[in-house]
């Protein structure tokens, strides 16, 4: 494990733990590594709050949750959704509105763009051009192809996701999307080969999102529903999209293996994504 200098003093304990999945708790295969699942069902087992805070659709997250054992609920869709693995139902929901969908479609027919329109339920892609597009939808749990008139029609849309080989970066993109939208969203951006599944891939990832504090959702999330202070909060990541968890926990760890910005923010680094790092993690800040 490695670590850097704290910027604040610890508090006596710290009572939960905000987990990423995709290059964070999962390995390159996506897989749990059964002795961090082993110390994650413990640390809730003796009081603390484990919260996975991803990415993901809430259909592909309910999967892990449910092979870990969790109880606590999960943030989705980098903040527009919270999943109760208990009740097993969503407690928030955040959709856009109909006039942004409109308008983010109206950016991806103009560049050209594959494109995902996500509700809580299902997921629907504009028809992939070539062989580099289709595998780029590998991954996307319940996908079903539908034209692009097709999409427009989708009601309750939680996220638009837009691949692009055009773009220099996705930040370039993201900028463009932003001026062209106009409109009230939450923005996250990556080049596709930050996920594990996708290393080789060029493309890259723009999410329009409701307006949410991002994963940072999960801080506020724990805060109302259990009364655990952000300084009682450690934020596990390895991406931009992490970044605003990062801002609100108390301590922030990145994997070293993720992206620069996330390595800058956090307070600590983990070495990488294989092995029992977390498990240590846990050990570590929340002893028995």
């Amino acid at each position: 494990m490695i670590h850097a200098p704290l910027s604040s003093a610890r508090p006596a304990r710290y009572r939960a733990i905000l987990l990423d999945l995709d290059g964070t708790l999962l390995d390159e295969a996506g897989r749990v590594h059964p002795e961090n699942a082993r110390a994650l069902r413990d640390l809730e087992a003796r009081g603390g709050r484990v919260m996975i805070a991803t990415g993901r659709s809430t259909a592909s997250t309910i999967p892990i949750v449910d092979e870990i054992g969790l109880q606590t609920p999960a943030v989705t869709f980098n903040g527009a959704g919270l999943w109760c693995p208990v009740q097993r139902r969503m407690l928030e929901e955040r959709v856009l509105s109909a006039r942004t969908v409109a308008r983010a479609l109206e950016f991806a027919e103009r560049e050209d763009l594959l494109t995902v329109v996500m509700t809580n339920d299902a997921k629907y892609a504009s028809p992939p051009r070539d062989e580099l597009e289709r595998s780029s939808l590998q991954g996307l749990v319940g996908l079903a192809v539908r034209s692009r008139d097709e999409l427009s029609r989708v009601e309750f849309v939680v996220r638009v996701t837009l691949f692009s080989r055009g773009h220099a970066t996705s930040a370039v993109l993201h900028d463009e999307a932003q001026a062209w939208l106009r409109h009230p969203v939450y923005l996250t951006h990556f080049p596709l080969s930050a996920l594990p599944t996708h290393r080789a891939n060029p493309l890259s990832v723009l999410d329009v999102h409701p307006p949410c504090r991002g994963k940072g959702e999960g801080v506020r999330a724990l805060g109302e529903a259990y009364g655990i202070a952000a300084a009682e909060t450690v934020a596990v990541g390895d991406a931009t999209n992490d970044l605003p968890m990062f801002a609100a926990a108390g301590l922030s760890v990145a994997m070293a293996t993720g992206m620069p910005e996330a390595i800058a923010a956090a307070h600590r680094l983990l070495p990488h994504n294989e092995g029992t790092a977390i498990a240590e993690l846990v050990a570590e800040l929340f002893p028995a």
